[in-house]
Formats: C-alpha cells, structure tokens, sequence
C-alpha cells in the first residue's frame, strides 16, 4: 500500500480529497493535516510515501513543508493539490521537486488519474538496476501522466511541455503565442513549437483573433475533457 498525507487548510476540503485517495487501489491515508506545522508534526509521527499538498496554509504555505522535508534529508513524494493557479508557484513547486500538481477545483477523476501515474512510476523505480535511455524516458513520462504530452518526439522536453500546460490551465482565456511564452519563461519559438505539437494531438484549441489590420493572431486554450459522470 502507498501511505498517503493528506494536507489542506479547509477540513471539510481535506475530509473529501482523503475520501478520493481511499477510492483508488493501492492507496490508503493515514494522517490528514490543516496547516504547515500540522504536516510536519504529522510527518515526524508517521512516515509517509505520498503527500497530497495545499499551498495555502494558515501558517506557511505549502512550499514550505516541501523545503524543510528537504532541508531534513526526507525523500517523500509530493503532489500540489492547490488552487494557487500563477505560473511562478507552479515553478517553484517544479523546483522543489513537487511531481505533480493538481489545480482546484478538480474531480475524481483527475486526481485518480494523477495517483495511478504515481503508482506506475513506483513500480517502475522500484526495479533498481540500469536504465537505458528508453526506460529513462518512460520513467519521466510517467511522471507527466494525464499531463501535457506522455510520448514527446525527438527534441521535446516533458518539463517544457508541463510549463506550457500549466501557463494555459491557470490562464482566464485563451492566450496569444506571446503571452504563453513570457509566463512560460521560454522564448516565442519554442513556445510556438509546443503549441503546434499540442493542437496536432488535440490538447490545445487554437482560434483566431482578427484586429483591424494584418493577420490574425493565434489564441491558444488547454482542451479540457469533459470528466464522466
């Protein structure tokens, strides 16, 4: 079983995310927590394999248990469940070794999909042993599941295409090439390669929008599923 710590300032918000975790197979929580300090007592008492984060807790924020884990050697795998939507939270928490996150308001479904990736690439490292690149690849593939793209082509980076994702999935509207780019934090071209290869997999939508003269310019949104039921 993979033990999971639910954190979350809102009790009530807590109760249901832990009742998600406890559908999944293979999953069970054993601590819940309401602000930073709770986690780090929780995490003292009982060791965990998985933490399910808010940002926006009462005392720090969320990024703030993630760096004292790492400040004290711990190696817990971390997943933002958070409204915090800006793209710079979204970095640091990449930084910090966050493996996935998860934007408020989410179903199910969502975060089911999130917690099977994490299943998968625990049985994959659990193997030990050599990697070649293949396996290299599938092992940070997985790390971006029910994310931004599972099989990059050649020359694509997974980190990259999850930046791109996330610009679009925390943006009120669609989002010009350029925009995408400067909160992205990578230059127009790349980020118009990305976009291209999202809206040929049916990830991003793209429109138009004519002004009074010149070419119309290109507006991306993420296409999001409708989750069943």
């Amino acid at each position: 079983m993979i033990d999971v710590l639910v954190v979350d300032d809102d009790v009530r918000v807590a109760r249901i995310n832990a009742a998600y975790v406890a559908k999944v197979p293979g999953f069970r929580v054993v601590a819940t927590a309401h602000s930073t300090g709770g986690a780090l007592a929780r995490l003292a008492e009982v060791p965990v394999d998985l933490i399910l984060l808010d940002h926006y807790l009462p005392d720090e924020n969320g990024l703030a248990v993630v760096r004292e884990l790492r400040r004290l050697g711990h190696q817990t795998d971390v997943i933002m469940v958070t409204a915090a939507r800006d793209v710079a939270t979204v970095q640091a928490a990449m930084r910090h070794g966050a493996l996935q996150y998860l934007v408020k308001p989410f179903t199910f479904a969502g975060l089911r999909t999130k917690l099977e990736a994490y299943a998968a690439l625990r049985h994959t490292l659990d193997g030990g042993g050599e990697a070649e690149q293949a396996e290299v690849d599938r092992i940070f593939g997985a790390l971006s599941a029910g994310g931004a793209e599972h099989n990059l082509p050649k020359g694509h980076s997974p980190t990259t295409a999850e930046l791109v994702r996330q610009v679009l999935l925390t943006a009120d509207g669609p989002l010009s090439t350029q925009e995408i780019a400067e909160r992205a934090g990578v230059s127009r071209q790349t980020a118009q390669r990305y976009l291209k290869l999202l809206e040929r997999t049916g990830r991003v939508r793209l429109s138009l929008k004519y002004g009074d003269t010149g070419r119309p310019e290109h507006r991306y949104v993420w296409a999001t599923p409708t989750a069943p039921g």
